[in-house]
């Protein structure tokens, strides 16, 4: 029993000489990758094994040929052993930064979901109360002159519209998420574009106070889908007007690059803040507050922009 204990002794005291530090080790390099951390575990563990045996038999009175035999023995297995584990451990450690990189993701997806849901019932309320307010005061004869009623249903049909627009943008946007965007191009004279666009928005530029302009140019005949094209230069121009101060100026300029047709919307907003210009691309951006009257803003309300930007990236013309 005296010999027994006595090898127990040797053995974990050679063991933990190996363990002790390697595990100091792991607990001061938090830092070390998943991998890392993974094939040094591994490493100690085969090292602490291997030196518990070897101390033991160093500390035995047998005879050279049969620690050669030992020794020769535990070096072959324990670099197997290592090497089998540092294998196994690469691939154990790629699975978990994996796993961990999905549950990243899928909390982000989430996240992206609960903001897009909160902000499409923020988007959708307000339009939904204005039109029961009006529909009720029609309804219980609160209004009975005739150009009130007429503007109550006016202002419900612009309502209308615009949920029934917005309910489109979604539309879009849910089949550009999904890889689905098809677009269907055709030959689009840009300068009868440009002018459709500008009459288009004229009242709005006019109820701003807000010069409308289409500069004189050779315009191209460009290839691109027209209906997106032209949503794109609509949602440039209510941006534009919608942030451009009363008697500032809105102008539409274009014309060719090379084989390439080109337009800009030029505006006196005074430019987008530099914090806000990798969010103007997103979804994100169309759901932050608008800026205050005389002080610049990223992009108008509307979720345009993002389908605006998926659509001109798809298409040959610029």
């Amino acid at each position: 029993m005296t010999d027994r204990i006595l090898v127990v002794l040797i053995a974990l005291g050679c063991s933990l000489a190996v363990a002790v530090p390697g595990v100091v080790l792991l607990r001061l390099r938090r830092g070390w990758s998943v991998t890392v951390h993974v094939c040094v575990l591994i490493a100690v563990t085969v090292l602490a094994m291997a030196a518990g045996v070897v101390g033991t038999a160093l500390a035995m009175f047998i005879s050279p040929h049969d620690l050669s035999v030992l020794l020769t023995v535990v070096a072959v297995a324990g670099a197997v052993s290592l090497v089998a584990a540092l294998w196994q451990g690469r691939r154990l450690a790629a699975a978990s930064m994996w796993s961990a990189e999905a549950r990243r993701r899928e909390r982000q997806l989430e996240a992206s979901r609960r903001e897009l849901v909160a902000w499409v019932s923020h988007d959708l309320r307000s339009p939904l109360a204005g039109l029961r307010a009006m529909a009720e005061a029609l309804e219980d004869g609160v209004v009975a002159d005739p150009g009130t009623v007429g503007e109550y249903h006016r202002r419900i049909r612009t309502e209308t519209d615009r949920m029934a627009g917005l309910v489109d943008d979604l539309f879009e946007l849910s089949r550009i998420n999904a890889g689905a965007l098809r677009l269907s191009l055709s030959a689009v004279p840009l300068g009868d574009l440009v002018s459709d666009a500008v009459a288009s928005a004229e009242p709005l530029a006019t109820a701003k106070r807000v010069r409308l302009i289409a500069a004189a140019g050779d315009w191209p005949v460009v290839r691109a889908s027209e209906p997106e094209l032209s949503r794109v230069l609509a949602n440039l121009l209510r941006n534009a007007i919608r942030h451009t101060p009363p008697d500032g100026t809105v102008s539409v300029s274009g014309g060719r690059d090379g084989a390439d047709g080109w337009f800009a919307v030029t505006d006196a907003c005074g430019g987008i803040p530099e914090a806000d210009l990798p969010g103007c691309s997103t979804w994100r951006s169309v759901a932050r507050p608008r800026a205050p009257r005389g002080r610049p803003a990223a992009v108008a309300a509307g979720s345009a922009s993002p389908s605006c930007v998926a659509w001109s990236r798809r298409m040959p013309a610029r």
